[in-house]
């Protein structure tokens, strides 16, 4: 169950016109009350005999009677709507709702005979809107600051008690949403985006790539993004603001929005930590997509055992990698990379906050990998993915366990895309892997085998059953060939992550294994010759630990 909480206006009658009327788009059926604040208000909706004037005059009687005392914008509206999955309230248990956030909010609290006046108009089955007038009979204004909190936190009460959905909560961090004229601009114009949504895009892109905030708004300039920056008089930066030039006001001015009613964390003192707690970024070299697989795949063991400021910090590096994968990937995943970024924007940020000194080494590969080309080795790219994948799910994790409701679904939906762009970029090189793995010598295939049930005795024989065990073979005898031992890097493999929600098992320690032995810069498209005597592993453990 929703509460939205308008701005207050100061014209009731014109609100009441909306309630009763048809709606927008012939939505509104039956409009009636369900409750007002003395049972005795006059209800159009039902009473032949009762007007909208009459209605709207005995809520403002109290405004008329305090003069130019009442404030300018004196109407409270309120609407509060039900999960679609949940039953149809009564008119009666509708009723007893709006009088309990009333009481919640302060506009009329329970037993006050100077309560504000309030009418509850239901017109559909799911919600109800209440309108008051902010002047009490004492002719004082209500006490109502926080009326939203308070009110959503009697909705949760309440939903338990009638049995409702329960709506993830936020934490006040998410990003403003575009207002409706914004919503409606960008449908005239023709565009699918608000100019809010498309900057707020934008910024956070240019903000992961960028390395100073000097380079952050140089990149903003250059993007095309019109750039005002605000200095205090000793001329060190207070702030700044951004506009696009296609967006303009009823003057022709463009429209103006800072970085903070973009969203939390690009405002400029939030920019400004994040970017000077980084050190500098290392230069380009070849190896920028395998640290980065490196780098990310150490993101769930640090979610476990880090501090929650520091989680913080790796949830936020998170989604710089994934609003730089959108510029780096080839064009086939591009659509579904922008999908998981945008998704992941809202659990990239909560109450906690973060300590971005503990992310630098992830923060410099991230921005490394803008100055290397995509890797043409389709396993690499496949490993990248799989490793900001199973991220992705560790940060839901992370935040359900937190409370972080809005922040958990919204990873477990970047994760979805995320999963999808896998399998676009998985299905050749997994193809290739595949086929290494059935041209491999029965004995090796064998040793392999026995491999894995010496390893994972629970889950061999599922493993030995997949139809990606030939990739896993081919893998396992790979790092034998590379001088690691594939028993030891199976039980690694299992151990820093669980494999209970794996669809394919195999497959997921195909690319873990490629991960913790560094396997695709070997990775070519024969097959690997077969050793001349019975391989016989050799130990690497402390090598593997310390690298």
């Amino acid at each position: 169950m929703i509460a939205n909480i308008v701005k207050p206006g100061h014209k009731t009658r014109g609100v009441l016109n909306y309630l009763y009327g048809p709606g927008r788009a012939n939505e509104h059926t039956d409009p009636h009350l369900v409750a007002s604040w003395d049972g005795f208000a006059p209800d159009p909706g039902r009473d032949r005999d009762a007007t909208l004037a009459q209605l709207a005059t005995v809520l403002d009687l109290r405004v008329k009677q305090a003069g130019h005392k009442a404030p300018k914008n004196h109407v409270w509206h309120c609407s509060i709507r039900a999960a679609p999955e949940d039953r149809h309230l009564t008119d009666d248990e509708w009723a007893t709702i709006a009088r309990r956030v009333l009481n919640a909010t302060g506009i009329a609290p329970a037993g006050d005979p100077d309560a504000c006046r309030w009418v509850a108009v239901r017109h559909a089955d799911d919600h109800i809107h209440i309108v008051a007038t902010k002047v009490r009979g004492d002719l004082r204004p209500p006490r109502n600051w926080n009326d939203f909190l308070r009110a959503d936190k009697e909705l949760v009460v309440i939903e338990k008690e009638y049995g409702l959905r329960q709506v993830p909560r936020g934490d006040r961090t998410a990003a403003k949403r575009p207002t409706r004229a914004e919503q409606e601009k960008a449908q005239r114009t023709g565009r699918a985006t608000t100019a809010r949504e498309r900057l707020r895009t934008t910024a956070r892109t240019l903000l992961a790539a960028a390395t100073t905030p000097e380079k952050f708004f140089r990149l903003l300039e250059g993007s095309g993004v019109l750039v005002e920056i605000q200095r205090f008089p000793s001329g060190d930066i207070r702030g700044y603001k951004v506009a696009l030039a296609d967006d303009t006001n009823k003057d022709g001015q463009p429209v103006w929005f800072s970085g903070s009613t973009l969203a939390p964390d690009l405002s400029y003192p939030k920019i400004n930590e994040r970017l000077t707690a980084s050190s500098p970024a290392a230069p380009s070299e070849p190896r920028a997509w395998r640290r980065l697989a490196q780098a990310t795949d150490r993101v769930p063991e640090l979610l476990d055992h880090s501090e929650d400021e520091a989680g913080q910090a790796h949830i936020t590096v998170l989604a710089e990698t994934l609003d730089i994968l959108p510029l780096a990937a080839p064009p086939a995943l591009r659509t579904g990379l922008l999908q998981a970024a945008a998704a992941f924007e809202r659990a990239s940020r909560s109450r906690i906050r973060a300590q971005h000194q503990q992310a630098q080494a992830t923060r410099r590969a991230v921005k490394a990998i803008l100055r290397e080309p995509a890797p043409k080795d389709g396993a690499l790219l496949a490993i990248v993915l799989d490793a900001v994948l199973l991220a992705a799910v560790a940060a839901q994790h992370w935040h359900r366990t937190r409370g972080h409701n809005q922040q958990a679904e919204a990873a477990r939906q970047a994760a979805e895309h995320l999963r999808a762009a896998y399998q676009v970029a998985a299905g050749e090189p997994l193809a290739a892997i595949h086929r290494r793995g059935t041209e491999l010598p029965e004995w090796i295939r064998r040793q392999q085998a026995a491999t894995v049930r010496r390893a994972l005795p629970e889950q061999a024989e599922q493993i030995l059953a997949e139809p990606g065990w030939p990739a896993l073979a081919a893998t396992l005898a790979q790092a034998g060939t590379a001088g690691h031992n594939p028993a030891a890097l199976l039980t690694e493999a299992t151990t820093r992550r669980e494999l209970d929600t794996a669809t394919s098992v195999s497959e997921v320690l195909t690319w873990r294994l490629h991960r913790l032995a560094d396997l695709t810069q070997r990775t070519t498209s024969r097959t690997p010759a077969a050793p001349s005597a019975p391989y016989r592993p050799v130990r690497t453990d402390q090598q593997r630990r310390t690298r």
